[in-house]
């Protein structure tokens, strides 16, 4: 198991400040090591074992179990000890696929199909999309659901002529990914995607079933064919207690100082 170490013994009390930090920091690595499936039980190891692997005091162990349970990833259970209650999954963010395509070895996902038509769509988005101003565009808004659980809210414009013929296709089970490049005959090529963490205004939160104010992952990602053409502009709130997302970076170049 991965560990961090304190350079005092883990037998003496540090002041509450200090063992905030080394709190924080226990939490931190076991809600990394519970996203990448290292406790396959749904529990956690018991305050002893956490306390002597962390090298950290008692005190220290429950105040981080203490933030997880107010993050709502783990519930403590007398009798039974800690309770993993939102498992998380991964989706690589160096590769251009959907979600039901990175997340199906996981479980059902699924569809809720909220609205789909055509909008006249706000000036920006035409932009991105390289859409004459005024002129319509498809606009679908889905609620997806992984294993019946609402993950993300997702809202998602295209030019009218590959929009269009996907209105009448299974947009319930299958990503808009695929059915892009099943009705124009073409691969996507790239995309560019900005994340940044949102809370869960009321109304995203009530769709989400999550409590208002819950960590969210805003998602803009704008995909393009194989030749450089925008056709998907997407915009997702994603529940962060049930999604992480991966990427393996490599250092190029050289360090200048």
């Amino acid at each position: 198991m991965e560990h961090t170490t304190d350079t005092s013994a883990a037998s003496s009390e540090p002041s509450p400040a200090r063992r905030a930090d080394r709190a924080r920091n226990v939490a931190e690595v076991l809600r990394q090591q519970a996203a990448a499936g290292l406790y396959p039980t749904g529990f956690l190891p018991d305050e002893r074992l956490l306390s002597k692997d962390f090298a950290v005091s008692r005190n220290t162990v429950r105040q981080a179990l203490l933030i997880l349970r107010d993050e709502g990833l783990v519930e403590r259970r007398r009798g039974v000890g800690t309770v993993l209650l939102n498992r998380k999954h991964s989706h690589p963010l160096e590769r251009l696929a959907g979600l039901a395509e990175t997340l199906k070895s996981h479980g059902t996902v699924d569809n809720e199909v909220r609205a789909r038509g055509t909008v006249v769509p706000p000036a920006q988005v035409a932009r991105r999309l390289s859409v004459p101003d005024g002129e319509p565009v498809v606009r679908l808004e889905r609620l997806r659901r992984l294993d019946g659980r609402p993950l993300s809210l997702d809202l998602t414009y295209l030019p009218a002529d590959i929009g269009l013929p996907l209105l009448d296709l299974d947009l319930e089970n299958q990503d808009v990914f695929a059915l892009i490049e099943q009705s124009c005959g073409q691969r996507l090529g790239a995309a560019e995607v900005t994340v940044q963490a949102v809370n869960a205004d009321p109304h995203t939160a009530r769709i989400l079933a999550a409590p208002v104010g819950t960590a969210l992952f805003a998602v803009e990602r704008l995909s393009r064919l194989a030749d450089g053409r925008p056709v998907d502009l997407e915009f997702l709130s994603v529940r962060g207690d049930r999604l992480t997302l991966q990427a393996d970076l490599h250092r190029t170049g050289t360090a200048t100082g």
